[in-house]
């Protein structure tokens, strides 16, 4: 077992390196300059080349990359140019939203799959599994922004139970923070719950046509005690890696559904970043996601032994 997290630790420092070098590359091979950017179109080649001057923009590559590898590592991902603020900063303002909005989403999606998938494997081939293998794939076909601008115009604008825009914290009332998040927390949910409902119904139709499943209603346990205590167990580990994976997708593909919602979250941050080409805010969001995006299935490797034994004896 110790082995086993000691390799998966180890793997993931060059992961993380790889995603720093990809991040540092992206930003470099967008057109535009930084400077430029920030004194305006109007300023002259001499305030430029200052700029460029101070911000270290006119050396190598590598030792630009270095340099900034070294700040991020302090925690320094540069100053904002639109708004002048630190963007460590800005991202630890808006990180919590979009991870309580992906957490939450991605947890209820699970528990539905869980449910619906086992009992689609348990009556396979009836008209419960259809129903619910072509639920699944309906939710899959429905784009998020879409969805989300049908509800927001059925419960916000015909019904007005939710606001239809805008944002609350949690310190400002409780009562109005969750009736912000409720929409963008269930259109993310309808979405990651069809495809991992269909993970879980693959992964427990394959368990339940092992022998020791044969073995255990044959001593006459309850069809409830064999699916909960063996076909759950080992059918989840797949659908707990796929967890993992939209979790990490969220993080940093969920600017669509905040922007549809007006979430001030990480997703809009980088979209109002990118549209005013503030490359500090664009390139720190883009290096923290990927390392959240590691972290996360760091954590999912982790915690597969306790459910398939056979991962940490296997390495």
């Amino acid at each position: 077992m110790l082995r086993y997290i000691a390799r998966r630790l180890l793997l993931t420092f060059p992961t993380l390196l790889l995603v720093s070098i990809i991040v540092f590359a992206i930003i470099r091979l967008v057109p535009g300059d930084p400077a430029q950017v920030l004194l305006g179109e109007g300023a002259d080649k001499e305030s430029v080349a200052a700029l460029r001057e101070e911000m270290g923009l006119n050396r190598p590559l590598t030792l630009q990359y270095f340099h900034w590898l070294q700040q991020s590592l302090h925690g320094n991902l540069g100053t904002s140019i639109a708004t002048g603020e630190p963007v460590s900063e800005l991202i630890a303002q808006r990180f919590p939203v979009s991870a309580l909005v992906a957490l939450v989403a991605v947890t209820a999606g699970t528990l539905i799959a869980i449910c619906a998938g086992i009992l689609a494997a348990w009556r396979h081939n009836t008209s419960l599994d259809f129903a619910v293998v072509s639920g699944a794939s309906l939710l899959l076909a429905v784009p998020g922004f879409w969805l989300g601008l049908i509800l927001l115009l059925i419960f916000g604008l015909k019904f007005r139970w939710v606001p239809v825009a805008g944002y609350v914290p949690f310190s400002e009332g409780a009562a109005q923070w969750i009736s912000f998040l409720v929409l963008p927390v269930i259109t993310l949910t309808i979405g990651a719950g069809g495809v991992l409902t269909r993970m879980m119904r693959s992964s427990s139709l394959d368990v339940l046509k092992m022998e020791y499943i044969t073995h255990a209603r044959a001593k006459g346990l309850s069809e409830f005690s064999v699916l909960s205590r063996h076909v759950f167990p080992n059918a989840f580990a797949p659908t707990l890696t796929l967890a993992g994976l939209t979790l990490g997708q969220l993080l940093g593909g969920i600017a669509v559904i905040e922007t549809v919602f007006t979430l001030p979250g990480l997703g809009r941050l980088m979209v109002e970043g990118i549209l005013a080409r503030d490359y500090p805010v664009v390139q720190g969001c883009l290096l923290f996601t990927g390392v959240a995006y590691v972290a996360i299935n760091l954590t999912v490797d982790l915690c597969y032994p306790l459910f398939d034994p056979r991962v940490a004896a296997e390495r």
